[in-house]
């Protein structure tokens, strides 16, 4: 690792960072346009959000108290934990330990940082790791392993469907930072009493773990008020999707991100309630008056995105959309699964409720809901079995009016990788364009954004879409 690199935590990195772009929109417009000469490495993130309105600005303000609690946990008398986007935080709130959400801290470090993220990348390879292990995990997992960052005290999390290298990222960084170590496995099925039954008794050994490595035990008041708020959050998530189903959609694209990396960061938390109620507001006024939620004003198309998005530094991505009149119809980062979804109709039996009426109740909804985050859900098997990645996005296509489809991911996503072809054949024989991005959303050394964009652009006009 470069020694420069060695000389700041990339955690306080990004909290100092984003502490001063949360305080931007506090002032006039014209103070904000004076700034712009002095932040020129940051003004092609900072733009959007801005942009983006009273949202945008509670994203920013709700992603620099994320890092903020990081930063500052020990110092709260507060644990910390390495975990993972597709481990419910809430209920690490509820017993005082502070999340570090590895993907989370990966995703803003390559939207923000020109030099990237490859240091802390590569210095996992250095120590051991396999290269082709996914670089979502990589991108932030180097700077802890190196030190740069806050103490861990404990590595918790579930094993994503099939994601051997999620699993394994997790494991080889709790060996070898010495920490105590707790994995869920994953449901096989999802519906099955066996199953659940297996699942939930996994959760309470896991709360032991919790309990036992905290000193603490499980606040169950605070543990209801969280799972009531998510009560709340899911059912405005699914008022979002709702609007998603209109013709244009007035939401923008962007506030996919906001939704997702939200849930991430603070499901359960009021924070995310607020940016949720922003984003519906937003959304109900453009629709209102039958606007679409897109900056260029004209939606061309709809697309959905059957993976992750990509994110090339400074919204790049997100920015081709606006450009282009496409609309972002979200992925599987942006569904909840919770029974209000309007796309459970669709999926009968994938729905997930929350119920707060007893201990045992509310550990299962927790454990119910956490079997439904992205990947655990989605890509737990073969893409073609029901309940499935296929069976869920062409129900996700039809609900949203889609005009085609695009993935996108690492290398490391082996599991997609190996279905991938079948996968997007199949979509296409039901009428849906299916695009296959072969760079990585967080590595833009294995394909530049220029040559994703240029075989973007190809897709789209080869099969007469734009």
């Amino acid at each position: 690792m470069r020694p420069e690199i060695l000389e700041y935590n990339m955690d306080w990195m990004l909290c100092s960072i984003m502490m001063a772009a949360s305080k931007t929109a506090d002032g006039s417009r014209k103070e904000y346009d004076r700034l712009q000469p002095y932040i020129p490495y940051f003004s092609g993130i900072l733009e959007p959000m801005v942009n983006a309105g009273k949202p945008g600005i509670t994203f920013l303000k709700m992603f620099t108290d994320y890092l903020d609690n990081i930063v500052t946990a020990h110092d709260k008398g507060k644990k910390v934990a390495l975990t993972t986007f597709c481990f419910s935080p809430s209920i690490l709130y509820s017993i005082d330990v502070v999340p570090v959400t590895l993907e989370i801290l990966t995703t803003f470090g390559r939207l923000m940082w020109r030099r990237g993220i490859v240091d802390y990348l590569d210095y996992c390879v250095e120590l051991g790791l396999t290269e082709t292990a996914c670089s979502a995990q990589r991108g932030s997992m180097g700077a802890y392993l190196a030190g740069l960052g806050a103490h861990v005290d404990m590595v918790i999390c579930d094993t994503p469907g099939v994601c051997d290298t999620n699993a394994n990222s997790f494991t080889f960084a709790a060996a070898y930072l010495d920490k105590p170590y707790f994995q869920l496995n994953y449901p096989q099925t999802i519906g099955d009493e066996r199953t659940d039954k297996y699942h939930l008794e996994d959760y309470m050994a896991m709360i032991d773990f919790l309990e036992k490595n905290t000193g603490k035990k499980l606040d169950l008041d605070r543990l209801k008020l969280t799972l009531d708020e998510i009560k709340i959050q899911d059912q405005l998530v699914s008022d979002l999707e709702d609007y998603h189903r209109l013709v244009p959609t007035p939401l923008p694209v962007i506030f996919n991100l906001f939704i997702y990396a939200g849930r991430f960061m603070f499901a359960g938390e009021p924070i995310y309630t607020k940016l949720l109620k922003e984003m519906l507001e937003v959304a109900g006024e453009k629709a209102a008056k039958g606007e679409s939620g897109l900056t260029s004003g004209k939606e061309n198309l709809r697309a959905f995105m059957c993976y992750i998005d990509h994110y090339a530094i400074n919204l790049q991505f997100y920015d081709w959309l606006n450009d282009n009149g496409i609309a972002h119809l979200g992925g599987i980062l942006s569904r909840t699964f919770n029974i209000a979804s309007p796309y459970i109709k669709g999926l009968e039996g994938s729905g997930y409720s929350i119920d707060t009426s007893s201990i045992e109740t509310m550990i299962d909804s927790i454990a119910q809901m956490n079997a439904r985050m992205p990947m655990v859900r989605s890509i737990r098997g073969q893409y073609d079995k029901p309940g499935m990645w296929l069976e869920e996005t062409l129900a996700l296509a039809k609900m949203f009016k889609v005009d085609c489809i695009i993935y996108n991911g690492t290398p490391g996503c082996r599991n997609t990788w190996g279905m991938v072809k079948p996968f997007a054949m199949d979509l296409e024989k039901h009428g849906y364009p299916t695009h296959v991005m072969y760079g990585d959303a967080f590595d833009e050394r294995v394909e530049s954004w220029e040559a994703s964009l240029e075989r973007l652009n190809e897709f789209f006009n080869v099969r007469g879409l734009l």
